[in-house]
């Protein structure tokens, strides 16, 4: 029995012994975990601050950088409607939608367009008593004026040469039989404005106009490369041209041509000037434009039909530009959708941040 008693001591100790050595391999091996989740925690503690620093400054960037290319979109849009304004100066807008879409732009035959040509009567003569700013003073009001005046008609003003005055109707878009029309309602429009315009340096005395005009056929393009220009050729506007250097002062000479197109429309009142030896035509009958029936009353833009443009002017589009904003946007969705709507892939915006 105490043979029995003691072997069962020593089964006894030896399981306290193996317990003893698992617990206390247990505890060393939570122990070192515990140590280790200690440390980690510690240097979550320290890192944490370091890691939202860095992620609000990588924040403040972000959003720095939205703002600048969104200000650098706009700038852009608002220099790229500058560049298109300058090319509306030299070429209709028809035109340059096709050049900045690469593509060609032939020239044009069209079979009835009408010409009108004006100058200041005595120009040479006034040029050389007034200076310098005195005839740029006087050419300004007097574009000014017609300018204003002849965005109310379906014409194009294809360019002004010292004192000359150019314009057409029936290109770059055909309108029809509407040329003649607009032309002579123009340009009694035009007579009746400048009756009361006076030389700015000399009050006293008038500005007075010579005015030619010519209907038949032409033809129309872009000629040149450094600075390209929608140019007209053709024998009608050789005779429009004559037509305002064999007229007199403050009266509208016109072709047989414009008379019979005029007829047609109906309401124009016209007299026989008689037969004039033109240069290069020979003997041709003339007439004078006196006036519309009805007048030619306020006109709007919009009642001429489809307007044509004025050389110089931007579509409505291009009209205003807008000011340039110095703001960021809140959200940078919108810079992007501003981005991707004006801008090509490969332009550059030259951002700094």
């Amino acid at each position: 029995m105490s043979r029995f008693l003691g072997e069962l001591l020593q089964c006894q100790a030896l399981l306290r012994a193996n317990i003893s050595a698992e617990v206390d391999g247990t505890v060393q091996v939570a122990s070192r975990d515990l140590v280790v989740a200690a440390v980690l925690l510690a240097m979550a503690l320290v890192t944490s601050p370091c890691i939202v620093l860095l992620v609000c400054h990588a924040t403040k960037t972000v959003q720095r950088f939205a703002g600048t290319l969104a200000r650098r979109t706009l700038a852009l849009r608002h220099e790229k409607k500058k560049c298109d304004r300058l090319l509306f100066q030299m070429l209709p807008p028809a035109v340059v939608k096709q050049l900045k879409q690469d593509r060609q732009v032939p020239a044009e035959n069209f079979d009835s367009v009408t010409i009108f040509f004006s100058d200041i009567v005595g120009f040479t003569q006034l040029s050389a008593v007034s200076s310098p700013m005195q005839v740029v003073t006087m050419l300004n009001t007097v574009y000014r004026l017609f300018d204003s005046r002849i965005q109310k008609y379906d014409v194009y003003k294809v360019e002004t040469i010292g004192d000359a005055y150019m314009v057409v109707s029936g290109l770059p878009q055909r309108n029809d039989n509407r040329h003649a029309g607009e032309i002579a309602t123009m340009s009694l429009d035009l007579l009746e404005g400048i009756r009361p315009v006076v030389v700015p340096h000399r009050p006293e005395e008038h500005i007075c106009m010579r005015m030619g005009v010519n209907t038949g056929p032409c033809v129309a393009g872009v000629v040149g490369f450094t600075m390209p220009r929608y140019c007209l050729f053709g024998d009608t506007i050789n005779t429009a041209s004559r037509m305002e250097s064999t007229g007199e002062s403050m009266r509208i000479h016109i072709t047989e041509q414009t008379k019979q197109y005029l007829d047609q429309l109906g309401g124009y009142v016209v007299e026989l000037r008689g037969q004039l030896e033109i240069k290069g035509k020979g003997v041709m009958n003339t007439y004078w434009l006196v006036d519309k029936i009805g007048g030619v009353g306020d006109r709007s833009p919009s009642s001429a039909g489809t307007p044509g443009q004025l050389a110089g002017a931007a579509p409505p589009e291009l009209a205003q530009l807008p000011p340039q904003s110095t703001e960021p946007p809140d959200v940078v969705p919108e810079f992007i959708n501003l981005l991707l709507g004006s801008l090509d892939s490969d332009e550059d915006l030259g951002l700094d941040l």
